[in-house]
């Protein structure tokens, strides 16, 4: 009985304890729902903890994936390049991380649903911190890139192939860009490997059933999280499951149908354009789970 009481009551205090150290922020717009479930998941580059100490200041969103969970068919995870040209609300055409800097979650949650016609469910942001805490307390995480990397801006420093990598070279491998031939289309592939290696290491028999574990990937995960005030460790744990599922054999992974990779309006540098006559009917595919490989630039 005692042996009973105590399987039963270490996973539900567990999820107790790990619900009371998320952090939450006003983001949702309150807009009409629409089917499936809808997570906005941002990555900050805030270098407020001092992760990333080049000198940058502020604080922008250095990726941005919209996952779906539609009613039937695929989940999809999408990620929208942070230099989308978009009309942000009340401030006229811009790249899509600047809504976060204009802004803060509010102002990007509603420039994504202006963008997608998707209503965000969950808004949930990781910081650069958080991406290695997190690789760290799974022990390191398995990547992949076929070329040598040495970029002083990302301080990647990578030998063509697969290797484990610890917290610092995650981060690393998230973040560098320039000496990427596809730019910021392809740091959204790898960003997307970091994150499913994670959830794939995670969802190992080795890190479930042991406590030590799930307290140290719990604590790491909460405080490297700030989600909307609606969203519970509930929701996080259905997330993870949509996320594996999207990235999975029955998944769709991907972007958006993009125009031009070098669009200038003026103002704002080099931007990219999706595809206006195209972007409308992926989003809708998207929503209701009807988005096939062939929908999606890889």
């Amino acid at each position: 009985m005692v042996l009973l009481v105590l399987l039963i009551a270490w996973p539900v205090g567990l999820l107790v304890w790990a619900d009371g150290k998320i952090q939450h922020t006003e983001a949702l717009s309150g807009a009409s729902n629409t089917p499936g479930t809808t997570y906005l998941i941002a990555g900050s580059d805030s270098r407020a903890d001092g992760t990333i100490p080049d000198g940058t200041e502020g604080q922008r969103t250095d990726s941005i994936m919209l996952l779906q969970q539609p009613a039937s068919g695929p989940a999809a995870l999408i990620s929208l390049p942070r230099d989308t040209y978009v009309e942000i609300p009340g401030h006229g055409g811009n790249k899509l991380n600047a809504a976060y800097a204009l802004g803060g979650a509010p102002l990007l949650v509603q420039t994504v649903e202006h963008l997608t016609g998707l209503t965000v469910d969950h808004y949930v942001q990781i910081g650069m911190g958080g991406v290695q805490q997190v690789v760290d307390a799974v022990g390191g995480v398995e990547l992949c890139l076929d070329y040598n990397v040495s970029d002083p801006e990302s301080m990647l420093e990578w030998t063509a192939g697969c290797h484990i990598a610890d917290g610092p070279t995650a981060l690393a491998f998230s973040r560098m860009r320039k000496q990427d031939p596809k730019g910021d289309i392809g740091r959204a592939e790898r960003q997307r490997q970091v994150v499913g290696a994670v959830v794939k290491k995670v969802a190992t028999p080795a890190t479930l059933l042991n406590p030590a574990d799930q307290v140290k990937l719990l604590d790491a995960g909460t405080g490297a999280l700030v989600v909307d005030t609606d969203t519970g460790i509930v929701d996080l744990g259905r997330m993870a499951l949509a996320f594996r599922a999207a990235t999975g054999p029955n998944g769709i992974v991907g972007t958006p149908p993009v125009a031009n990779l070098n669009y200038r309006p003026g103002r704002i540098g080099s931007a990219v354009l999706l595809d206006q006559d195209k972007a409308p009917t992926f989003f809708q595919r998207m929503r209701d789970g009807q988005l096939t490989a062939a929908d999606v630039t890889p």
